[in-house]
């Protein structure tokens, strides 16, 4: 149906940290409360409006080292390890403040103050109106298959809505005055 470049989202196809970076944003997030991998992975994931989730294979990894480090705790709950930030993760957080200003630094400019929001806003919305549109179909079929001709101009709205929606992502934003 509708390839990422197509929709360019090629773009978030790029590794989104650089080397190392991952554990600074893990410690970040890791300030405000204790969590577990999956609770981590979901925040990110939510942050960068459903576009971006570290991988458990990162995660977990970056976690384990921050732990042999020291610059993190855990605790076994529910089956599950909750980590926390220790006093020498906030210490380690407050010496590389200049690195961790450039990652979120970076982390901003790439997507936006405002991006995460507004992208989960509006996935969320297509995923429900997809998700109806699917059902509507389907409900239908369940009683009378369209014919060839409803068939095909049912191809032809999809086949326009999808080249405004192209249209519109390949302008170029207004310049901020």
């Amino acid at each position: 149906m509708w390839s990422r470049r197509e929709f360019r989202f090629d773009q978030f196809r790029r590794q989104m940290f650089e080397r190392g970076d991952l554990k600074y944003v893990i410690l970040e997030q890791l300030k405000d409360k204790p969590a577990h991998g999956y609770e981590l992975i979901k925040a990110l994931e939510e942050r960068f409006g459903g576009f971006y989730a570290p991988s458990p294979g990162a995660v977990y990894p970056t976690l384990q080292m921050l732990e042999d480090m020291g610059y993190v705790s855990s605790v076994q709950q529910d089956g599950r390890k909750t980590y926390s930030i220790t006093d020498a993760g906030r210490a380690f957080m407050t010496e590389r403040q200049p690195q961790v200003d450039e990652v979120f630094s970076r982390m901003k400019e790439r997507w936006g103050a405002e991006w995460g929001p507004q992208a989960h806003r509006v996935m969320h919305e297509l995923r429900n109106d997809l998700r109806d549109l699917g059902r509507s179909v389907a409900s239908e079929a369940r009683h009378r298959w369209p014919d060839p001709e409803q068939q095909r101009r049912i191809r032809d709205v999809i086949g326009r809505a999808k080249a405004e929606i192209q249209a519109i992502l390949s302008e170029q934003p207004a310049a901020k005055v």
